[in-house]
């Protein structure tokens, strides 16, 4: 018995770091990530789908949005569950029922509110959010039923719960009442109470435990640069039916529960640490930008530290502007950067300028100069001791050079 495990869609989501064109594409990504795994579910020969959480970013996206997220589910081939997240709680305000979903989505495709759901001989329990702030383990509470001494509400049927949240594993504090208990959940599946948990919430796909029968299947769509593996959903398979021990058999009865990770999403969040000082430095970053592949579905941050000067600065400034193009967004980490400008002779010769621009522009250079100044008495740049303890006329100058440097090649080009 195969089944396809995914969470956290967060379909309508945005992103305030991308434009609306970059914006338009990640939310066509996220739609795409549903009729992906539809196409995994058929390929893999998953009998249902299970959504543990989040399917929407919050419970006020627009028409448009519910729309397009039921057109996507129809090209699913199988049952579709759906579990409301802390995003879309069932509260008063569900989109999950609301009259503008219940009228578009397709048959197949139904809400997890609690009730126990029989599909393809299983038997799956969940967990739904009820509203932003739960005052108990919801996991708990959709097993309460199971402590009744049989181990089984439907006997012979495997058992699949479905939940949402935090587990005190990872550093959850332990004083909200929402975590929820994984040592429990182990107890259950220990004793044949659960087949496998299916949680949703972390974005990053997760095997939580000893039992390797809980898992986070992680977002279909990569949604930030701190997730460690998104863009997957889970393939699980339970084996064959039946609790008669044997061989390859655990001490329930059951055969080892398998899961594969299968990579459906296709936009990309990149680090990148560089340090530049000479020209050469210029040319590799300029070899990363051109290199990333399917640029506009990349997000990439940087971290920038060294010292350049004006003319090295303005280069720099514009490949930046011209990768910012191309890329779904471009992000210089100002925590971890820390790069000054240099003014040199060559960059005031540059300019061309005379007479009273000339001295000018030698007096902004001696101002800059007090940034580096100031930059190695705190240690030399490098970005992790945090802001450089310049003065705000310092990086007037400094800014004042820049932007005088760049006017001026854009008047020789012109020329």
């Amino acid at each position: 018995m195969r089944f396809l495990h995914t969470a956290d869609w967060q379909l309508g989501m945005t992103r305030h770091y991308l434009q609306p064109e970059a914006q338009a594409r990640s939310a066509e990504a996220r739609l795409e990530a549903v009729r992906a795994l539809g196409r995994v579910a058929a390929e893999h020969g998953c009998a249902f789908v299970v959504v543990a959480g989040d399917v929407f970013e919050t419970n006020q996206v627009g028409r448009d949005v519910v729309a397009r997220a039921c057109e996507a589910l129809a090209e699913v081939p199988v049952p579709v569950l759906l579990l409301p997240g802390n995003h879309d709680p069932l509260d008063a305000g569900s989109v999950l029922t609301s009259e503008r979903f219940t009228r578009l989505a397709p048959d197949h495709v139904r809400v997890l509110d609690g009730t126990p759901v029989e599909v393809a001989g299983v038997q799956v329990l969940s967990a739904p959010w009820r509203s932003k702030r739960p005052v108990e383990d919801l996991a708990a509470r959709a097993c309460a039923d199971l402590d009744d001494g049989t181990g089984d509400r439907r006997a012979g049927l495997p058992h699949v719960l479905v939940a949402h949240g935090a587990v005190e594993a990872f550093g959850a504090s332990s004083p909200d009442p929402a975590v929820i208990d994984l040592a429990a959940l182990e107890r259950r599946l220990d004793a044949g109470q659960l087949d496998a948990v299916c949680l949703g919430d972390r974005h990053s796909t997760t095997e939580v435990g000893r039992t390797g029968r809980v898992w986070y299947a992680g977002a279909p769509e990569p949604t930030d640069h701190d997730e460690q593996d998104p863009g997957n959903v889970l393939v699980v398979d339970l084996g064959e039916p039946g609790r008669t021990a044997g061989a390859g058999r655990d001490g329930a009865g059951r055969p080892p529960l398998v899961v594969t990770r299968v990579p459906v999403g296709r936009w990309r969040f990149r680090r990148h640490r560089v340090e530049l000082s000479r020209e050469e430095d210029v040319d590799d970053l300029e070899r990363l930008l051109a290199g990333l592949p399917d640029k506009s579905r990349t997000a990439l941050k940087l971290s920038v530290v060294g010292s350049l000067s004006l003319a090295q600065k303005a280069r720099v400034d514009t490949l930046l502007d011209h990768y910012g193009d191309l890329l779904g967004a471009l992000q210089v980490w100002e925590r971890r950067s820390d790069l000054v400008v240099v003014p040199d002779e060559a960059d005031l010769d540059a300019l061309a300028l005379s007479g009273f621009a000339r001295d000018a522009a030698e007096g902004l250079a001696v101002r800059a100069q007090a940034a580096v100044a100031a930059d190695l008495a705190a240690g030399g740049t490098g970005g992790e001791r945090g802001p450089v303890p310049v003065t705000a006329d310092a990086v007037a100058a400094q800014d004042a050079l820049q932007l005088l440097h760049r006017l001026a090649a854009t008047g020789a080009r012109s020329a």
